[in-house]
């Protein structure tokens, strides 16, 4: 036992946070319609989420509208972003502040191609408020990837105080394992995500080498009934940033459960 933190962990008991930690908002271009801030919230509190993190495509700027809501109605939103590297491969990034946010947004629009947006094939890229009006459009394609490769890209999060998820590195497309054909032993994550497809177990099975990481599985949801409908839950002593990355980082007895037991349930009435 070291230090204040441990110490403190001696005479609390870790909470359990049910988190859906990859969102979507009508801003990326696969977002459905309905994908507003408002309504995201709205349904995660329905399902009793405490935690969700807003995750748009190669953008933050639905972000902190969303984290606004979430203070008014107790629903925890962690400020992200779905980053595509130059190995076309998706990962996550999480802020804990306005600061973070905004200094990887001006990295974000200096590296992003700026390919215009074709919206009959691409659909919508609307930035709305809270009460669900629209006050802005992304001009560039979101969907491109960034001129940077992931190393770069883990440095960078790093350098502003942000923590680097690569996303569901077992998918068939836009994933790790779909663009490079393996994951890395030395790949620089802070937590690797897996898909709604595979159990950690299984997938620990097959890549024994990666059992140092803790792992995340969320939603992806590009709709609101997908909100929830995978998710993890967050074993830690607070809701708050910094405990968020204890627990990726597996400090002090911290963990994540990939596979809960319990399945969310609207709650009507």
């Amino acid at each position: 036992m070291h230090g204040r933190a441990s110490l403190r962990n001696v005479f609390m008991e870790l909470h359990k946070y049910r988190a859906d930690l990859h969102l979507h908002t009508v801003l990326s271009p696969c977002g459905d319609i309905y994908m507003s801030p408002t309504a995201i919230v709205e349904q995660a509190k329905k399902l009793h989420l405490d935690v969700i993190a807003i995750c748009d495509h190669n953008t933050t700027r639905q972000v902190k509208v969303t984290q606004e809501i979430g203070r008014e109605q107790g629903v925890f939103v962690i400020g992200g972003v779905e980053i595509t590297t130059q190995e076309e491969a998706h990962a996550l990034a999480y802020f804990e502040n306005d600061e973070q946010l905004d200094k990887f947004q001006e990295f974000l629009d200096e590296h992003l191609p700026h390919i215009p947006l074709d919206e009959e094939k691409f659909g919508y890229q609307l930035i709305v408020d809270k009460d669900e009006e629209i006050v802005g459009e992304e001009e560039w394609l979101l969907w491109s990837a960034l001129d940077c490769d992931l190393d770069t890209l883990y440095d960078k999060v790093h350098e502003i105080g942000g923590l680097f998820v690569p996303a569901h590195v077992n998918k068939p497309a836009s994933s790790l394992m779909s663009q490079l054909g393996f994951i890395p032993p030395d790949i620089k994550a802070d937590a690797l995500e897996i898909s709604k497809h595979v159990t950690k177990p299984d997938f620990l099975k097959r890549f024994a080498y990666l059992k140092k990481f803790m792992f995340t599985k969320s939603s992806d949801a590009h709709f609101l009934h997908i909100i929830g409908e995978v998710h993890c839950v967050l074993h830690m002593y607070d809701l708050t940033f910094d405990e968020f990355r204890k627990t990726l980082h597996g400090e002090d007895g911290r963990y994540i459960d990939t596979e809960p037991q319990e399945k969310l349930q609207l709650l009507f009435g």
